[in-house]
């Protein structure tokens, strides 16, 4: 019988799982008072200002009432605010604070040197290769799925 740590499955959850750790630990070590999940969700709405609710909670791979607290979070902390949505107005949009947009911008630094520490000892092209075998492995679940 093959072992947990023989399935590639386990060990991609697994590495998730420790990096998480390990980056949020720096994040707090640095002072900044945000999580993985919140720099995500604000991330998703950066690079998708248009986005519903659901929309973020599907690029990030949370269930709408989890994508909710957050937000509410993000909101408390002036990183979003609500604004009546420019067409609808029974429903609201939200937009990323500049406070936001300098809290972003001051943790890409970190983001990329714990990216750095991570892959400590894996070249880009190994980099490259693991991305698209992964994207790979995505598309044939996603196939199944239809």
């Amino acid at each position: 019988m093959e072992t947990l740590d023989s399935i590639l499955f386990y060990n991609i959850d697994k590495a998730i799982k420790v990096y998480r750790q390990f980056a949020q630990m720096r994040i707090e070590a640095s002072g900044i008072d945000i999580t993985i999940d919140q720099w995500m969700v604000l991330k998703a709405l950066f690079e998708n200002p248009e986005a519903t609710q659901s929309d973020i909670a599907a690029i990030v791979f949370k269930d709408n009432a989890s994508v909710s607290r957050i937000i509410e979070l993000l909101i408390k902390k002036k990183m979003l605010k609500r604004k009546i949505h420019k067409i609808d107005r029974r429903r609201s949009s939200l937009a990323i604070t500049q406070y936001a947009i300098d809290v972003m911008d001051e943790l890409q630094v970190l983001i990329q040197a714990n990216r750095a520490i991570a892959l400590d000892m894996i070249d880009s092209v190994q980099v490259a290769d693991m991305n698209d075998k992964l994207k790979t492995i995505i598309k044939n679940c996603q196939a199944q799925l239809k």
